[in-house]
């Protein structure tokens, strides 16, 4: 007899759980932060340190929505800048404007290199679409839409949030669990019958604030520990490792009944 499914969604992070862009975002706010860092050398004396993939990247820019991981990075080296408007030229000292900068940089690169994804991941996406399971995207990303496009994925989703509808609905950014919690509404499913996966610390804190029934955490970056800390149920190297459906099912039911009930706003 098949084995009932517990869960009626799951809501899967972009950049570094589906697609493999994380490494192209992390090389291009680099090269857009060490030539701005070199800038302010130049003009107000400040010793140049580079931007780091471990010291700079992972705790304050993966996650966040752009601007705010601009506003983050600069906070933790003191410098103070106007925060802008997402309208800011490339060259605006704004936190707006660096961001838009480092976009330029990114989609150079994604359109020279294309995209490459996590095979363990579409398996599984396909899978729990074949089982009639709700599917969600949730990202930071404004380029998520065209991201998907490039490697046909956009059609399983039932729903899309991302940093434009973010910014059109004005939700909050991880660590909040706004994005999740918006797809779990769009989708019409309780929060508590949700699985989040994310491969960032700020992701899974926003798993974690919205009492989802399981927090996946991806740890791509050898960071087991910081996933864990951050309130991941269960951290794994690759989907691989839950052994597809009837794995997420087991650890479901695992994990789902030490989470607070909070229902979906359209029920």
């Amino acid at each position: 007899m098949k084995k009932k499914v517990l869960f009626d969604a799951v809501i899967f992070d972009l950049d570094g759980v589906i697609t493999k862009t994380a490494v192209v975002h992390a090389r291009a706010w680099k090269k857009m932060f060490d030539d701005y860092l070199h800038k302010r050398e130049a003009e107000h004396g400040e010793k140049f340190v580079e931007f780091t993939h471990a010291g700079d990247y992972l705790p304050y820019i993966d996650g966040r929505p752009r601007y705010k991981g601009v506003e983050s990075f600069l906070k933790s080296k003191d410098i103070n800048i106007p925060f802008g408007e997402p309208s800011d030229t490339p060259d605006s000292e704004t936190c707006c404007g660096l961001g838009n900068q480092k976009n330029i940089a990114f989609n150079e690169v994604l359109d020279t290199e294309g995209v490459e994804v996590y095979p363990s991941t579409v398996s599984l996406i396909h899978e729990l679409k074949n089982a009639g399971i709700k599917l969600g995207v949730a990202s930071s990303s404004k380029n998520c839409k065209q991201v998907l496009e490039k490697v046909n994925l956009l059609n399983l989703f039932d729903t899309r949030i991302d940093g434009v509808v973010s910014a059109e609905k004005g939700l909050n950014g991880k660590p909040e669990p706004d994005i999740f919690t918006t797809a779990c509404d769009q989708l019409g499913v309780k929060y508590a019958n949700a699985i989040v996966v994310e491969d960032a610390v700020s992701g899974v804190q926003a798993g974690k604030k919205g009492n989802f029934g399981l927090t996946i955490g991806i740890a791509r970056e050898n960071n087991k520990k910081e996933l864990t800390d951050a309130g991941a149920d269960i951290v794994v190297e690759d989907l691989e490792d839950i052994m597809g459906l009837g794995g997420l099912n087991s650890l479901f039911n695992q994990f789902s009944a030490k989470q607070p009930i909070r229902s979906a706003k359209c029920e």
